[in-house]
């Protein structure tokens, strides 16, 4: 008999230990499955504050702080900025649109005013969503005049979402 309860010990012991990998494993399924419905457009709307740092070649540093909203339906909206281009200080606005991948990559295209509403530029991206979508990571992939010339850039920006904001949209 101290021989079959040993096995049985043993086997109850194997038994616990397989329900629990088993809950563990299910459990992390669980935390990546939400996880992953955050990285979407309704996941990632909300009211965010950017920066950009970077270069237009030949023509020189660019940097600029804003703000911005994006909407559940795949738009940017209300953005405004201030931006220095080579030491010249302006004040803009943009809009656009932008997708968003289950793997928290996406796109984003947008057109910039200056503040009489006249087009300076249209610019797209590609985006990292990161640190539970609280923080967005871009580069430029394009930049392109009014005029049809495009511009060389090489300049990144990083959001983060506004805590404490109420939103009207």
């Amino acid at each position: 008999m101290p021989f079959l309860r040993r096995t049985f010990r043993k086997r109850k012991g194997v038994l616990k230990t397989f329900a629990v990998i088993l809950f563990v494993t299910v459990a992390l399924s669980a935390v990546s499955s939400a996880r992953g419905g955050q990285c979407s457009l309704a996941g990632v709307a909300g009211k965010w504050g950017v920066t950009t740092s970077g270069t237009v070649v030949g023509i020189g540093p660019r940097a600029s702080v804003g703000i911005f909203t994006l909407d559940a339906a795949g738009n940017l909206l209300n953005g405004k900025a201030t931006a220095s281009l080579n030491g010249v200080v302006t004040e803009e606005t943009f809009s656009g649109m932008y997708t968003v991948n289950p793997d928290c990559t996406g796109k984003l295209a947008i057109d910039v005013f200056d503040l009489s509403g006249k087009k300076i530029l249209t610019a797209t991206f590609d985006l990292v969503f990161d640190d539970n979508v609280r923080e967005v990571r871009a580069i430029f992939t394009s930049a392109v005049l009014p005029n049809g010339t495009p511009l060389a850039t090489v300049i990144t920006s990083d959001a983060k979402r506004v805590s404490g904001v109420e939103e009207s949209n």
